[in-house]
């Protein structure tokens, strides 16, 4: 590969343009930094670079769905469900031109363009609490939070005004309230599933769930309001919901501060000896394999959970021999993803005369119920789980099965069908050393670098949570008075729920973090890691909300130190 030196330095350098990634380049932009954004895959422009956006079932081929004799090309990714749909299976990177390792199975979803999987993510966002922060504590496990509630609750603040967050307020402990807007409605089932749980459970909420699609009539620049399609995954023509794309790139693209760079594959983070500070990146050029250095004052990791981490494990120097300020040999460790796929279903009699409109882009949830500190919740497995699912009429598929025919099937097919309820639980996973990923240097990608290996499982603490969860969803229904309750367990494996975290974890103490709580590299200040690599422990909550407002956070203290002339 040929080498050159970009002579250009630039205040910050942002890697990746997730979630993470995206707000970095908006604050640090908009506090008048001069930044590099550095993306590993292909540019996708906000409505121009959604393909089936406004497609149709009946656009497709085959319906839609994937044929047989279609190449082979995300066979660990189709293991979790995810890339069956040609509406949206172009979002992710083909595992032949990207192959990982697995000592144990681990299903790695990943996007690779300009929004990463901003783009394609679930949009629940949840607040964690001070039960989450310091759990790890009062417990002993792994290590301390180095930040308690207090300390994030302003960027949570920030990020939910600006992303725009439809919920309604609980006033509960365990899941601290945001700024809102209205609530998207839950339809009848729902509404009895929530009115009995109140009458037999005194600590069990039903509420629809907490997601970044726009509700209400606040006006949000370049961005419409929620029309109900649920295509989300596709890309939403109107910003609807948050993605990078829609939002912060486009932020920091109007303050003039921003040079995006796509197809720029970072290998590593350059450590300067003397200065004892990053002083930029190597990129290899994913188009034309050419190697090119980038120099910045402070460097924004937000490739992802994993892709950071192997970014920091390749950074390897006379100081740092096993990878860039890992003194405490917890870089690549402590993996963690929420496991879920169990719970129940039922069929609900009684609301034949009952419909709903639209498709609306949200679940119903029911936050967490077990172990909040007090005797009664208390179980034998540590931490909690909280459910996620929705009820609906069955729709025409039911009359496969039908032996009617002619004008009855006609008929019988123009009706909407049973009522049927399901949900899943999202359960922590405790943050275990020998949970890991690692770099194998035998085997290497088309551009030299080294692959990953999965090393990670869930364990008896999670095992004995997920019977519990199975148990409690089918009591409930059945508490509800619903009909032909089946609880399920299906197989899950870490990765699946595509929150995975801690590679990188924040602590108090170097000697058994990688992060202080400004999540700053403990021996590189002028590095920060504010994906998911940074998470200390994995409470039940989808992740990606707390990743922003710990970027925006990082983001004022960065740039706060360059004002005062730390780096």
């Amino acid at each position: 590969m040929s080498k050159k030196n970009n002579e250009e330095i630039y205040d910050a350098i942002v890697i990746g343009t997730g979630v993470s990634g995206g707000w970095a380049a908006k604050e640090l932009s908009e506090q008048g930094l001069k930044i590099l954004v550095l993306e590993r895959g292909r540019m996708v422009k906000h409505v121009e670079d959604y393909p089936t956006m406004n497609m149709d079932t009946w656009d497709f081929e085959n319906r839609g769905l994937t044929a047989s004799n279609q190449p082979k090309t995300q066979e660990k990714q189709a293991r979790s469900g995810y890339t069956t749909h040609e509406a949206s299976r172009h979002w992710f990177v083909n595992d032949l031109k990207h192959p990982y390792n697995e000592k144990k199975r681990f299903d790695w979803l990943r996007g690779y363009h300009v929004g990463g999987r901003s783009i394609m993510w679930g949009r629940q966002v949840l607040r964690l609490s001070d039960l989450d922060f310091e759990a790890n504590k009062k417990e002993g496990i792994a290590v301390d939070w180095p930040i308690r509630y207090k300390d994030i609750a302003p960027w949570y603040d920030k990020v939910e005004a600006y992303i725009g967050v439809s919920a309604e307020k609980l006033n509960l402990p365990q899941l601290p309230d945001g700024i809102f807007t209205p609530p998207m409605e839950l339809n009848c089932v729902e509404t009895e599933f929530r009115n009995k749980l109140h009458e037999n459970y005194t600590n069990r909420h039903l509420t629809i769930g907490r997601f970044a699609n726009i509700t209400g009539d606040k006006i949000y620049e370049g961005r419409g309001k929620c029309l109900h399609r649920n295509r989300c995954i596709r890309g939403c023509p109107y910003g609807a919901y948050f993605s990078s794309n829609s939002t912060t790139l486009p932020a920091a693209d109007r303050s003039g501060n921003m040079t995006l760079r796509p197809n720029s594959i970072v290998s590593k983070i350059i450590y300067d000896d003397a200065k004892k500070l990053a002083t930029g990146v190597e990129v290899i050029d994913a188009i034309t394999h050419e190697k090119i250095q980038f120099s910045a004052k402070i460097i924004f990791c937000c490739a992802s959970t994993v892709a950071s981490a192997a970014i920091l494990l390749n950074s390897t120097s006379k100081r740092f021999p096993n990878g860039l300020g890992n003194d405490s040999g917890e870089l690549g460790h402590n993996l963690m993803d929420h496991h879920f796929q169990v719970g129940a279903t039922a069929l609900v009699e009684g609301f034949d005369d009952k419909y709903y409109t639209g498709k609306r882009p949200a679940s119903f949830h029911i936050p967490r119920f077990r172990n909040l500190g007090d005797a009664k919740t208390k179980q034998k497995y540590l931490r909690g789980y909280g459910f996620q699912g929705s009820a609906s009429r069955t729709k025409w598929s039911r009359a496969i099965k039908e032996m009617s025919f002619g004008e009855d099937l006609k008929e019988e097919l123009f009706k909407p069908g049973p009522w049927k309820i399901g949900m899943t639980a999202f359960g922590e996973c405790l943050p275990y050393h020998e949970n890991k990923m690692t770099l194998n240097y035998e085997k290497l990608n088309e551009w030299g670098l080294p692959t990953v290996t999965f090393d990670c499982e869930f364990k008896e603490n999670e095992k004995e949570m997920r019977k519990d969860i199975q148990q409690e969803a089918i009591n409930m229904m059945k508490a509800a008075g619903f009909k032909n309750v089946e609880g399920y367990d299906n197989p899950c494996f870490p990765g699946n729920a595509i929150h995975e975290m801690g590679t990188a974890r924040m602590g108090h103490d170097p000697k058994t973090s990688v992060l202080n709580k400004n999540n700053q590299i403990h021996a590189v200040p002028n590095v920060y890691v504010t994906d998911g690599a940074c998470m200390t422990s994995s409470p039940y909550q989808n992740p990606s909300l707390t990743y922003m407002a710990l970027t925006a956070r990082a983001a004022h203290h960065a740039v706060q130190q360059l004002k005062e002339n730390k780096f």
